[in-house]
């Protein structure tokens, strides 16, 4: 199979939820043709009044397409879509491939990999940065992992989606370097709240302060998009916090099997099953601002 093209390249999407709608839709928009399957159908309703097919499975995802895309939730649901019974893998013919975007263990990525090659199938693990703004400004950070050859083949997909693409190695190569992502941002999260939490007790006008803070030294991806959400009350996800539960557990797997240890993530996690258990479990990342708020008695969507 030669590089993905427009028209000529039939594409599959499994996972239609707050990132991969916008990734999808991005493809639709360029002249792919692209069957799409989602485990709610309501979800896809934007995708099919755009011109994607309806599939009942991902398998019969698969039987439509070259190449299949995948970003569902945990890695059980990775597991299910492309390896189960009615999985992507069971409809793929010699020579597709199949492309995992969903935040996953690297060890599962070499599995998918190992059993993709012996049908004669393609795998990458491709997880991505940049939320529900880079999902829909199609400004992504794509990590990739896989056979280089058959990486080339979909790069003009990820192009439509991204902009920083970068192939970081074999199968599994792209999970890993999800995970140092993932740390990076868990730690920046904490002091992003406990910044703002400080400013609100000092009596600062908050976004006067973020004037000041949000293009020195101190400014972050973060802070500069959700910042003024965290401010505004916003805690829409961009990025669910039970998801990223999963991902802190997956980095901290990784450490321990690696012999590391990384208090600032085992930190977070903690941190963050305490926003899961006052509720904030379907709220974005930033949710973290509730629970830090309430450890010392401040009621932040009330400013008190």
């Amino acid at each position: 199979m030669t590089k993905a093209s427009p028209g000529e390249t039939p594409l599959g999407w499994i996972g239609t939820g707050v990132m991969g709608r916008s990734m999808c839709g991005h493809l639709l928009q360029v002249g792919y043709s692209v069957t799409v399957y989602s485990r709610t159908k309501a979800k896809a309703a934007e995708l099919l009044d755009a011109g994607a097919t309806w599939a009942d499975s991902p398998r019969a995802v698969a039987e439509a397409s070259r190449i299949t895309f995948s970003i569902v939730g945990f890695p059980s649901d990775v597991r299910e879509v492309l390896l189960g019974e009615d999985g992507a893998l069971a409809g793929c013919q010699e020579g597709d491939i199949l492309v995992d975007m969903t935040t996953s263990e690297p060890s599962l990525a070499v599995e998918v990999a190992e059993k993709a090659g012996l049908a004669g199938v393609g795998s990458i693990d491709a997880p991505v940065s940049g939320g529900d703004v880079g999902a829909q400004n199609a400004s992504l950070s794509i990590m990739i992992g896989g056979d280089e050859s058959t990486v080339e083949r979909v790069w003009p997909c990820f192009d439509v989606m991204g902009k920083t693409i970068v192939h970081q190695g074999p199968a599994g190569a792209g999970q890993h370097t999800k995970m140092v992502n993932q740390t990076l941002i868990a730690t920046n999260m904490i002091g992003l709240c406990e910044a703002l939490l400080y400013g609100h007790r000092a009596g600062l006008d908050l976004p006067t302060v973020m004037k000041s803070v949000a293009s020195g030294a101190a400014g972050s991806w973060s802070l500069s998009n959700l910042g003024p959400r965290i401010i505004d009350n916003n805690f829409d996800p961009g990025f669910f916090v039970e998801h990223f539960i999963k991902d802190l557990g997956i980095a901290l797997s990784e450490a321990k099997r690696m012999g590391l240890a990384l208090p600032g993530l085992a930190l977070a996690e903690q941190l963050y099953l305490a926003v899961a258990a006052q509720g904030h479990g379907r709220d974005g990342t930033h949710a973290l601002q509730l629970a830090l708020a309430a450890m010392s008695g401040v009621d932040w969507t009330g400013r008190s």
